[in-house]
């Protein structure tokens, strides 16, 4: 039986809506096109300003701004807090929406759900280069290369994508990550964070393809996950940009062929309880006890999932938001830095769909780096950076999955000469399952030092809109 990711979908009957299956919706032909008509998008248009209207100060507008004209829908979808125990042993907070069991079956061939247009990609290597060695060859290394030539950013490549999609405009099912390693791990921000809007620089992705997010101001989460609504193009999305990467650290091996999702298989029931802390530190406390969330029971998948982690810069089609979102389907500009490797690892049953971290890269070039190799930055951000995105990734990846190529065994004792020896990290013998931690935490590391470094690369400021960049993550197969 697969293990569940932690941050899975919160069963809708242990928190006393209907259940989301992981696959792409469709409206009825007639409903999409009325509402793709002319008159169709000024009436929705003006419904949703009519329903959002005085609710700005509430939650971000579905652009991810504080856009007056185009402000969501409040209908807050329900949300589960719960903590989890994270890699550094402190407790993380998560609030997951409640959903019900989610199907990882594709019921539509990948064929039209995207369309790839290759647009500037001058001093970008035509073929993806596989950079594993800078964190690990026959051993880990002992010191992260952060200042290696090849992390240095010289050229972009823009890709301009059409997502197609065949549903009406729906809530996103978003979820909000807060570390264990702040001091106050509390989702809810205090006064001087209210108006910030960086945590939505990623929030075109899902409202151009109809699926609204609702980020709601008084939260401050680290990392903001979507479950849905499914669309198979999300997979695409996330394989094309892999593939036009010009490095990637692989940390298991890609699929030999794409699998056949026709048949489902039947869920099974594998409920994992939660850690919960007292609801009523968070909100007054009901006559009637709170019932204890459980993960949504999902199915293993036909095949294992991976996911990709790498830093991407989204601009509109057109130089403006509006534009990007078209009758049934999103079309948005991809911008890939030469110097910022594509990171794969194989996660778990339950990993979101879609991820991204909320700071931009507006905000980590103000990020001070360690002067070299070995040592520490002045502030710790840098550090803290990489932790938090490395604490919440060790909630998704399926370490029985993950491969270390040319690793030696460390079970070995060393006495045979045929045998290889045990690794050694920072002068300390650890185990396989330690080894692995250590590697994606690097790997990590080296992402995080990269996105810092782009701030020296004339291309990079030429073509990023820096508040709509920074590390996103895409669950592909």
């Amino acid at each position: 039986m697969p293990e569940t990711s932690a941050l899975g979908p919160i069963d809708p009957a242990s928190v006393m809506d209907s259940g989301t299956q992981e696959e792409e919706k469709s409206a009825p032909w007639i409903v999409r096109k009325l509402v793709g008509s002319m008159t169709g998008r000024i009436v929705m248009s003006s419904y949703e300003s009519l329903r959002a209207a005085g609710t700005s100060v509430v939650c971000l507008s579905p652009w991810g701004d504080s856009s007056p004209l185009f402000l969501p829908c409040i209908r807050f979808r329900d949300l589960a807090v719960h903590t989890v125990i994270a890699a550094t042993g402190g407790m993380a907070a998560v609030a997951a929406p409640v959903m019900g069991p989610v199907s990882d079956v594709f019921v539509t061939s990948f064929g039209d759900t995207i369309l790839v247009e290759l647009g500037l990609h001058a001093g970008y290597d035509l073929t993806t280069k596989v950079a594993n060695d800078l964190v690990f060859d026959k051993t880990i290394k002992k010191l992260v290369p952060i200042h290696s030539s090849r992390l240095e950013t010289t050229g972009v490549k823009v890709l301009l994508i059409t997502l197609k999609y065949k549903h009406t405009m729906t809530d996103a099912a978003l979820g909000f990550y807060r570390s264990s390693l702040h001091a106050d791990t509390s989702l809810f921000a205090t006064v001087k964070d209210y108006l910030a809007i960086q945590k939505g620089w990623f929030s075109p992705y899902l409202f151009a393809s109809s699926r609204r997010p609702i980020i709601p101001r008084n939260m401050k989460p680290d990392i903001i996950f979507c479950h849905g609504p499914f669309l198979s193009g999300d997979y695409r999305v996330g394989e094309t940009l892999l593939g036009e990467s010009a490095s990637v650290i692989a940390l298991c091996d890609a699929p030999a062929s794409l699998p056949d999702e026709s048949l489902s298989v039947p869920p099974e029931d594998h409920k994992k309880i939660l850690s919960i802390p007292s609801i009523s530190n968070i909100f007054s406390r009901s006559r009637t006890p709170s019932p204890e969330p459980t993960l949504t029971a999902l199915p293993p998948p036909p095949a294992p999932r991976r996911m990709v982690i790498l830093v991407v810069g989204l601009k509109p089609h057109r130089k403006m938001w509006t534009l990007s979102a078209r009758p049934a389907e999103s079309v948005i500009n991809y911008i890939l830095l030469n110097g910022c490797p594509a990171i794969v690892i194989p996660v778990k049953v339950g990993a979101p769909l879609v991820a991204w971290d909320g700071l931009t890269l507006e905000e980590l070039w103000e990020v001070d780096l360690p002067t070299e190799e070995g040592a520490r930055s002045v502030s710790g951000k840098f550090e803290g950076i990489a932790d938090v995105i490395f604490e919440y990734v060790d909630l998704c990846v399926d370490w029985d999955r993950v491969k270390l190529p040319d690793f030696p065994n460390a079970q070995s004792t060393g006495s045979d000469p045929d045998e290889p020896s045990p690794v050694l990290v920072d002068a300390r013998e650890i185990e396989v399952g330690d080894v692995r931690k250590v590697a994606l935490r690097d790997a990590v590391t080296l992402l995080v030092a990269a996105a810092i470094r782009s701030k020296t690369s004339k291309e990079a400021k030429k073509e990023l809109d820096a508040d709509r960049s920074g590390v996103a993550m895409w669950r592909i197969l």
